[in-house]
């Protein structure tokens, strides 16, 4: 009975839980260009996406801002380098227990700590890029690497 309300709700019984982190000033470039919302479902093959943030820096235009929330991201603007403000969220999410896979875009090697702390505690990682610099030693440590692709 239960399998049958869940077949009729469209509900996986083992679907995972995803938190997607984006390094905006490295991925949200002109010289990037990539597709955000192919690059969402793409992540979203691999499970659910339960946590969604862009971080950007105090740069950041009106317009960028919305177009992400308009896409389904959570701006989180900081002052400086985005980097450790994004490696601390996603490591909170690490340690969450609902969340079973950490997504990370960027092609930027400063977060390789975290996706092997994330694996050695039982995560499923997800690392999505582009090029020019995409790192290799993100590409060779993640359980999956996307492409992303230009718009």
């Amino acid at each position: 009975m239960l399998e049958k309300l869940r077949a009729m709700l469209g509900s996986k019984k083992d679907e995972k839980n995803i938190a997607l982190f984006i390094d905006g000033p490295n991925v949200i470039r002109r010289d990037v260009n990539v597709d955000l919302v192919g690059v969402r479902k793409s992540v979203a093959k691999y499970g659910k996406i339960k946590v969604a943030k862009v971080f950007l820096n105090q740069f950041a235009s009106d317009k960028l801002i919305e177009a992400m929330t308009n896409q389904g991201f959570e701006p989180v603007i900081t002052t400086g380098d985005v980097d450790v403000p994004m490696s601390v969220a996603a490591m909170e999410q690490v340690f969450n227990p609902a969340v079973h896979t950490i997504a990370l875009m960027t092609r930027d090697i400063d977060f390789l700590p975290v996706l092997v702390k994330a694996k050695e505690l039982g995560r499923e990682t997800i690392v999505i890029g582009a090029e020019p610099g995409f790192s290799v030693a993100l590409k060779n440590t993640a359980d999956v690497v996307i492409i992303a692709e230009a718009k």
